[in-house]
């Protein structure tokens, strides 16, 4: 059948792409504003799809348990390793021998060291293949403690004290 003769009338599309497109103006607008009065982290990131693992870049904040968890998991070239698998898990890309990874030390799964510090950055604390926790057990009860320290809600707790006790 196709399209009716008249098809070039058509107004609702052209007025659809139209405010598509002043909406997009006007969220660049408002994005380069935000940028310029140095308050980009109200702004929600952009994602991009690169190709490989690097596209992941790194972000300017972490969690204070992503940071502990980076400390407990050392980066390692992947040629440095004995029997190693052939793929990361979660970008599912092929291992170069200079490649940094990250392997774990309950499950002992191999990982991108970019994606798996991704996968913490989002308050993750398991392995993304198996759910095993990042932090082996014999190392738990320090890692509470330093993520207790780092919170500083033990310093709050002294001060109360102290004011507690001199009253």
């Amino acid at each position: 059948m196709g399209f009716p003769l008249g098809y070039t009338d058509m107004y609702l599309p052209k007025l659809l792409l139209h405010i598509i497109t002043i909406l997009g103006f006007i969220k660049k607008l408002i994005s380069t504003l935000f940028t310029l009065l140095g308050l980009e982290d109200f702004l929600e990131p952009e994602f991009s799809y690169l190709a490989g693992p690097e596209s992941c870049s790194e972000p300017r904040f972490h969690s204070v348990s992503a940071a502990l968890i980076r400390e407990i998991l050392p980066v390692v070239k992947y040629s440095e390793i004995v029997d190693p698998p052939e793929k990361c898990a979660v970008c599912l890309y092929e291992f170069e021998l200079d490649d940094e990874i990250r392997r774990l030390r309950n499950c002992k799964h191999v990982f991108h060291r970019s994606c798996v510090d991704h996968w913490m950055d989002h308050d993750q604390m398991t392995c993304p293949l198996c759910r095993a926790g990042f932090v082996p057990d014999d190392m738990m009860e320090v890692f509470n403690e330093k993520l207790w320290l780092a919170s500083g809600v033990s310093n709050y707790y002294e001060e109360y004290s102290y004011i507690a006790s001199g009253l």
